[in-house]
This record gives C-alpha cells, sequence and structure tokens, in this order.
C-alpha cells in the first residue's frame, strides 16, 4: 500500500500529518509537491517521505504521487496534508480495499463529526449537490467529495483520469460509479486545518476557480464514454 499526500506550503502540518499514520500503513508515504516555497519538501523528508515535484494542479500531484507508488503497492491512499483528515484512523478506509471487499472507499466529512468551523456551508452544499447531481446521472450518490480516500491500483488505472486541478475527486467518484466498481463511504471525524490557509475556502478566488472546475469535470464526464468495466 502507498498513501499519496499533495501539498503546497504545508511545512507547518506536513510532519504531524505523517507521524499520525500508522507504523503498518506507513511502508510507503508519498508526498507530492506542487512547489512549496515554506520548506514543506523538507520537514516532509525528515519526517520519513518520499518527496516527487509534482508541479501545480491538485489533481496533478495526486496522479504524480499514483504513478510514484512502489510497483508491489496495490492499493493507493490518498489525503490532505493540511492535518484535517484523520490519518490515524487510515485502516477504517484502506482496509476494506486491501481485504478485497470493496474497490474505492471514501471518507465522509459531511456524514461525521466536523469540528466547529472545519467545513464552509457552501463547502457542504457543493458535496450533497454534487453528490445528488453523480446519483441523477449512475444510481451511486455520495455525500461528500472528501480527499481522504482509498483506491485499488487496478481500478484507479482503469478510471483513466484526466483532471489534473480541483475536479480530480468529483471524476474519480463519477467514473468509479460509471465503471461499477464497488463503492463504500463511510462518515469518518474531520478537524479544522492545523496551519497555513485553504487554497479553496480561505478566498472568494479559491472558491470560485474550484467551483467552476468542479463543474466543468462534472459536465466533461458526463458526456464522454464510461470507463471499461
Amino acid at each position: 500500500m502507498s498513501v499519496v499526500i499533495p501539498t503546497l506550503n504545508e511545512a507547518a502540518t506536513i510532519g504531524a500529518v505523517l507521524a499520525e499514520i500508522p507504523g503498518a500503513f506507513a511502508g510507503d508515504l508519498i508526498v507530492a509537491d506542487g512547489g512549496s516555497r515554506d520548506g514543506t519538501q523538507a520537514v516532509a523528508a525528515a519526517a520519513g517521505a518520499r518527496v516527487i515535484e509534482a508541479g501545480r494542479g491538485y489533481g496533478r500531484a495526486c496522479a504524480a504521487g499514483a504513478a510514484a507508488a512502489r510497483p508491489e503497492s496495490r492499493v493507493i491512499v490518498f489525503l490532505d496534508g493540511d492535518g484535517a483528515d484523520r490519518a490515524d484512523l487510515i485502516a477504517a478506509v484502506a482496509g476494506p480495499v486491501l481485504a478485497g471487499e470493496k474497490d474505492l472507499v471514501l471518507a465522509s466529512r459531511t456524514r461525521g463529526e466536523r469540528e466547529p468551523g472545519s467545513m464552509l456551508w457552501h463547502q457542504v452544499l457543493a458535496g450533497r449537490l454534487a453528490g445528488l447531481g453523480i446519483g441523477a446521472l449512475t444510481g451511486v450518490s455520495y455525500s461528500d467529495m472528501c480527499a481522504f480516500r482509498a483506491i485499488d491500483r487496478g481500478a484507479l488505472a482503469r478510471l483513466a483520469m484526466r483532471e489534473m486541478t480541483y475536479g480530480w475527486n468529483i471524476e474519480m467518484q463519477m467514473q468509479a460509479a460509471r465503471a461499477g466498481l464497488r463503492i463504500a463511504e463511510i462518515p469518518l471525524p474531520y478537524r479544522c486545518r492545523a496551519g497555513g490557509a485553504s487554497k479553496v475556502a480561505g478566498s472568494l478566488g479559491g472558491t470560485v476557480r474550484a467551483g467552476s472546475r468542479i463543474v466543468t469535470t462534472f459536465l466533461r464526464v458526463a458526456m464522454g464514454p464510461a470507463p471499461r468495466r
């Protein structure tokens, strides 16, 4: 199993995120950095991660991290580097995929317990609207677009992911549903970010850019061919 953490200026939090991952799941820790200027790369390397320079773009970092996973890794776990995801609960996400029971397991922040202020109202609404849209299109509904997820590596390859920015998560969820993957969404607790500023919710501009990219990705995937089953 490999753990992929996309980062951009998360020196204040990445060390604690890596330290929180239980040892049984920490065999291949990959920090896919998007050009941090605060020393994130050095902190991550000192904490035991392999650091790769992925270039800008959330989806690009996720894709680069997955491509860099060790050949023997059958499962890829994604989580954010800001400390909001409960990395200590990684077994709940990765376990069913490692056991061969599921192909994709996603954490749901909206169904779990959230610290006050950890999600803004428009983030909750966006996840629910996206879930309804995907449900209408595929029959598989989601409650969230949380970054914390585990997927079978072979299944990920079948999805033929293209989105290199903030639409990565919704593209994966749509393509997984269309491909007939065995999917589970589980409620997990969610914290306020441990430091720094959110690239999406931290500003109006970031929110607008991310939202437009998510909508664009939804429309592109909805009108495109389904992945092979």
